[in-house]
């Protein structure tokens, strides 16, 4: 039987074949849609906007790795035994040369910088991350390629940037923005609180001019031993040797992805030197989470309601697509039961959405190729871009019957093509009384070729990803359960303390870039948290029937653990008095 691949390309061209056999679409979400590990995103980032570049390989698994050997033997001897072996041989280590000392500074390491390859715990294993303690995390090439991070860096930096060019240019020093980019730790609301004790000697864009001045005492031990690692590098890596450039393509829910700025820029510019730095960490990797996910979830709801209607929502019309909150964090079954419930109807309505990129990568394929269409830019924002697409897609545009007999042709000879080693993808491209659009059927046969892996499993991937999936600054949990025999996962969408932090705080910051804290009840925080992010906690999403006991129940877990946190603060049971409080308080004249 020959590959399915190999069919279609014999059938569509191979030019058409590298265009549609991918699972993304980067106009509407520049990732690559497969699995990625969130708390490795940031010391990219502070690499992406220190130089303005995206990040290559540089010197980590050379100085720490074995002489010899294949890339792929030298990545698996570095383990945090060796990279223990190599400090302990430079200035700035003193007693940790024996048994005992060994032990103790690999799992230093292993608690403050370091992590293996899926998570493994021991230091005889393969290295593959580094956690964002300092600034100079971003000298350390961890993951080695930066693709493995599937392009959510380059995007954070599009979205945090907010410029107007194709690639994410050097900032002015004359621009206003709080996310300078290759203008120094000093002029950017991320890096800068990262980057104590660090001062620069020598040119702005040179890759060693960032040094550690070794006078200043205001580091722990976390900073200090990823200081200790960049040193021994000597230097930042290069930039990448591909494409170095970053991508100004932001996501097409416009609306989450100016939420998900707005909401870290203040969150920054509030609490960045007043929150215990470990702390920091862990919320601004839940507000990353919480980000990630919302943009998500619009796009769905977006490309939901472009697959039926052929256009996108106005940014002040789009919303995200609502599920509910499980406040127990499982503890309370029927809370769970209701959650698992509410994330399967978001994942069930979520299932169409590689067959509407599918539809989307073979519409901008014909479309591109057709002179008499106008083509529309697709950066910053490819919104005109796809609303083309759609009514070609639906028959309004002058050119929709070429586009349609021409994909029409192409689903025919596919069909053919398929007849003996796929017949049922034969029969479904061919069944126009079931599909009558031939990009919807052509669409689904391709998806069906590429198998699971391409389309739901990938995409599920992404999913866990970006809800941090049992992770203890995550949003959501996963468990197995049998249902008709058949054992599968289930996930229900939490809040973490540190989420739940996380929201409380940056949600109590008034308007306006005004100084201080805000009257913010805990009903208008419920509110806030549904509409902004679609976060149900005592309302009923779409589609779904629970009890109005049980959700007042939830409610009241809410509450509860608001004021286990010191987040919530009343002097009796009246619902406006009630008022959320920050554990942190901001920074004067924020």
């Amino acid at each position: 039987m020959a590959s399915a691949r190999k069919l279609v390309e014999e059938a569509l061209s191979p030019r058409l074949t590298r265009q549609v056999w991918s699972g993304d679409y980067r106009e509407v979400l520049p990732a690559t849609l497969a699995d990625y590990e969130l708390s490795a995103v940031l010391p990219a980032v502070f690499y992406m906007f220190r130089f303005g570049e995206r990040r290559g390989s540089g010197r980590f698994f050379d100085t720490f790795g074995k002489t010899g050997g294949s890339p792929a033997e030298r990545r698996r001897s570095v383990t945090v035994q060796r990279v223990v072996a190599r400090l302990n041989g430079s200035d700035g280590f003193v007693g940790f040369d024996h048994g005992a000392g060994k032990a103790i500074l690999g799992d230093l390491l292993l608690c403050f910088c370091l992590e293996n390859a899926r998570r493994a715990e021991g230091r005889d294993q393969q290295v593959q991350r580094i956690s964002p303690t300092h600034y100079l995390a971003s000298w350390v090439d961890l993951p080695q390629s930066v693709a493995h991070l599937r392009f959510i860096p380059d995007m954070i930096v599009a979205m945090l940037a907010d410029q107007d060019d194709e690639q994410v240019a050097l900032t002015r020093d004359d621009d206003k923005t709080w996310f300078h980019v290759g203008g120094g730790y000093e002029k950017n609301a991320l890096l800068q609180p990262f980057s104590q004790g660090v001062n620069r000697h020598g040119l702005l864009d040179s890759r060693t001019s960032d040094r550690f001045d070794e006078n200043d005492a205001t580091v722990g031990v976390d900073q200090l031993l990823t200081i200790r690692l960049a040193s021994e590098l000597g230097s930042a890596p290069q930039a990448s040797s591909g494409d170095r450039k970053i991508s100004n393509q932001r996501p097409l829910a416009e609306l989450a992805g100016r939420h998900f700025s707005e909401d870290i820029r203040r969150f920054l510019r509030a609490y960045s030197t007043e929150v215990p730095r470990h702390v920091l960490v862990d919320m601004l990797e839940s507000c990353i989470a919480v980000g990630m996910t919302t943009v998500l979830s619009h796009t769905a709801a977006l490309l939901r309601e472009w697959a039926e209607e052929g256009r996108i929502a106005e940014r002040s019309e789009q919303k995200p697509a609502r599920v509910l909150v499980d406040c127990s964090n499982g503890v309370d079954r029927r809370i769970r039961s209701c959650a698992e419930q509410s994330m399967d109807d978001l994942t069930r309505r979520m299932e169409r959405l590689p067959e509407a990129l599918m539809v989307l990568r073979l519409l901008d394929y014909h479309a591109k190729d057709d002179k008499k269409i106008r083509k529309s830019p697709t950066k910053p924002f490819a919104t005109d871009w796809i609303n083309l697409l759609g009514d070609l897609l639906h028959g309004r545009h002058p050119q929709s019957n070429l586009i349609h007999y021409s994909i029409e042709k192409h689903a025919s000879g596919l069909a053919d093509e398929l007849s003996t080693d796929y017949p049922e993808v034969a029969a479904s491209l061919g069944n126009t009384e079931g599909q009558p659009n031939p990009a919807w059927r052509l669409a689904h046969g391709l998806t069906r070729l590429m198998g699971p892996a391409f389309a739901h499993r990938n995409f599920s991937s992404f999913v866990d990803s970006s809800l941090m999936t049992d992770r203890p600054n995550g949003i959501a949990t996963k468990r197995k359960s049998s249902r008709g025999g058949r054992r599968r996962d289930v996930r229900s969408l939490i809040l973490t303390d540190s989420a739940l932090e996380y929201l409380a705080h940056v949600h109590v910051l008034p308007g306006n870039n005004r100084p201080g804290v805000r009257k913010l009840s805990l009903g208008e925080f419920i509110v806030t948290l549904r509409e902004r992010y679609g976060f149900c906690i005592d309302v009923v999403p779409p589609g779904m029937s629970v009890s109005n006991e049980l959700l007042l129940t939830n409610r009241a877990i809410l509450e509860r653990r608001l004021r286990d946190l010191g987040l919530l603060a009343g002097v009796n049971d009246a619902e406006s008095m009630k008022r959320l409080r920050p554990r942190f308080q901001p920074r004067q004249g924020h």
